[in-house]
């Protein structure tokens, strides 16, 4: 009888841990304006269940749009959209409570920050309308310090409603954490910087820039697990481009795209996601197609088609796959909603389970793991 005790305690015991192991926070940033929202969202996410329940609101933050959380889980900075009166901000983050605390601010030397990074030294925010990468220090407390570089872009690309002038889309660090690449919609051009992470002004530095079609628009790029691979999305012509990667190179090996060649409406490539096994890759269309499309990476690299689903929604922005790797969520900015999608972990194919979670302009996910 003793052992038997003993053996349902172990096994509740064991439940009870992996219980713990699915649980998480999600942090959402959105558009306050227009909209629904009223600033960064604190959900906790069951990942065996993909249940949602809110947890807190950081409130009086303009359009939050993109969030970054440091590797410690300590610090969460936020991008405030608001065109010349663009700002970051930063906050002190709780795991165990969920709860953020506003640290301070700085202004954006550049309109419309749409993209920030972040580690131990750096923020750095990627500058759409402006056109151009702003580069902040951290003191001991996470808060940020005045702009220490400014890096101006000054080019222009063949659609002269769109591409009038350099719109800086993102920055992501290389795997390697020695460089900083940088897609430029505006310009038609990913751009590497050398990352001198310890510098006091010169943080990056120009080292190589890379064309892309014209008029393509080239917007967000991650690397697969290995880091040999990196694989961009291009907003306006909905191409998708693998490259291979070293030491601050990238060589293109293939180009395909999300649209179908009999497609007639408008294009545009949003987001871009890797499984976390890194055998699939995840692409949003938000333009009038609103959908999602799954590929699978091969050893060498290079992309295969495998589907492609309605994301449920108007204007799917941004989406995420959870650490569980069982569920996506997909944020539409313009229906103002999630919906999640099963993910079948062996063949990558997504089903829309009929979950909605109804948030205003959701347009950035970022788990953590509950204390």
């Amino acid at each position: 009888m003793r052992k038997l005790v003993y053996l349902l305690a172990v096994i509740m015991s064991s439940l009870t841990a992996e219980a713990q192991k699915s649980d998480y926070r999600l942090v959402i940033g959105t558009y306050t304006a227009p909209g629904k929202s009223e600033g960064i969202y604190v959900y906790d996410f069951d990942a065996v269940t993909a249940g949602l329940r809110q947890v807190s609101v950081q409130k009086n933050v303009i359009n939050p749009s993109f969030l970054t959380l440091t590797a410690d889980k300590k610090f969460l900075y936020a991008v405030n959209e608001d065109a010349d009166r663009s700002m970051v901000s930063a906050f002190s983050f709780d795991e165990a409570t969920g709860k953020l605390d506003f640290l301070n601010k700085q202004k954006v030397d550049g309109a419309d920050p749409c993209y920030l990074i972040a580690d131990d030294q750096n923020v750095i925010t990627a500058n759409y309308s402006g056109g151009s990468i702003s580069v902040y220090g951290r003191d001991r407390s996470g808060a940020l310090t005045p702009v220490k570089q400014l890096i101006q872009h000054t080019g222009s690309g063949i659609d002269k409603a769109r591409q009038e002038s350099a719109h800086v889309h993102m920055v992501r660090f290389t795997p390697d954490h020695k460089y900083v690449v940088c897609n430029d919609l505006g310009e038609d051009k990913v751009k590497i910087y050398a990352y001198n992470k310890y510098a006091d002004n010169e943080v990056l530095t120009l080292k190589d820039s890379i064309d892309t079609k014209p008029g393509s628009g080239p917007r967000h790029i991650v690397f697969g697990n290995s880091g040999k691979y990196a694989y961009l999305i291009q907003e306006m012509h909905g191409d998708v481009t693998a490259f291979s990667y070293n030491n601050g190179t990238l060589k293109k090996i293939q180009e395909t795209s999300v649209v179908d060649k009999d497609f007639k409406g408008q294009s545009g490539g949003s987001d871009i996601q890797l499984s976390a096994d890194g055998k699939f890759l995840y692409i949003s269309n938000r333009g009038t197609a609103n959908t999602i499309t799954t590929f699978a990476i091969g050893k060498d690299g290079k992309l295969s088609k495998k589907g492609q689903i309605s994301s449920g929604g108007d204007a799917p922005r941004a989406f995420t796959i959870d650490p569980s790797g069982n569920w996506l969520l997909a944020g539409h900015q313009k229906s103002n909603d999630i919906i999640i999608f099963k993910r079948n972990k062996i063949t990558g194919e997504l089903t829309n389970t009929g979950k909605k979670i109804d948030i205003g302009a959701p347009v950035c996910f970022v788990f953590v793991p509950k204390k």
